[in-house]
């Protein structure tokens, strides 16, 4: 498969390094070449702009910040029509009472990027683990949660995370999306709490009474 990574930091590292392993074809795409060129170098990706990112992939991986999602998407939107575009972001930010979502009362992230480019599949990955998760081992065996509308994309996101040795698991369709972030919101609080949150969890079989 061709993936674009819109974005050269270490999400983009970390997924694309793995993509690269499994034999798909990446080319990394920033607002700096250079830097894009410098990441792409230490996957095995290739490297060029957003534009060249964005018309490269059958799939695409938006792994810019929430907050540059309204300057990035809008110029290559009409290059991403029909195709599965993975969102990893997480728009969370420190507050008075631990972390909390700049979109509350507002639309998701995951919406917002579907927005700004009408005719993405649109589908809401990667977000609950950070960069480091990924790039090492201890990502496999891991349930990928999911969220998108188009049958097609989610089957294009389930082999992405399937070939980093995770389970894909579709929990619902994009409205569900915000729920997803809320829920990154206070279990990457509880890490960085030094807390556990698979301590919440029963086993299934007594999660029902």
């Amino acid at each position: 498969m061709r993936i674009g990574i819109l974005g050269a930091g270490n999400m983009a590292g970390a997924l694309g390094a793995k993509w690269v392993e499994a034999g798909h074809d990446v080319l990394i795409g920033a607002r700096s070449t250079q830097r894009a060129r410098q990441a792409a170098k230490r996957v095995g990706a290739r490297a060029g702009g957003f534009v060249e990112a964005a018309g490269h992939g059958d799939a695409v991986l938006v792994a810019v910040g929430h907050a540059a999602t309204a300057e990035v998407i809008p110029p290559v939107a009409g290059l991403l029509v029909g195709k599965a575009v993975l969102d990893c972001s997480n728009p969370i930010v420190p507050g008075p009472g631990g972390l909390m979502l700049t979109t509350d009362g507002g639309r998701s992230a995951a919406r917002t990027l579907a927005d700004a480019a009408p005719g993405a599949h649109v589908v809401k990955a990667f977000h609950l683990g950070a960069a480091e998760l990924w790039a090492g081992p201890h990502g496999r065996g891991l349930a990928v949660p999911l969220c998108g509308d188009d049958p097609d994309a989610l089957a294009v996101a389930h082999t992405l995370v399937a070939a980093l040795g995770s389970v894909p698991l579709t929990v619902g369709g994009l409205d569900r999306a915000g729920y997803l972030e809320a829920t990154a919101a206070i279990v990457i609080g509880m890490w960085f709490a030094g807390q556990d949150p698979r301590t919440m969890l029963p086993a299934a079989e007594h999660a029902h009474g």
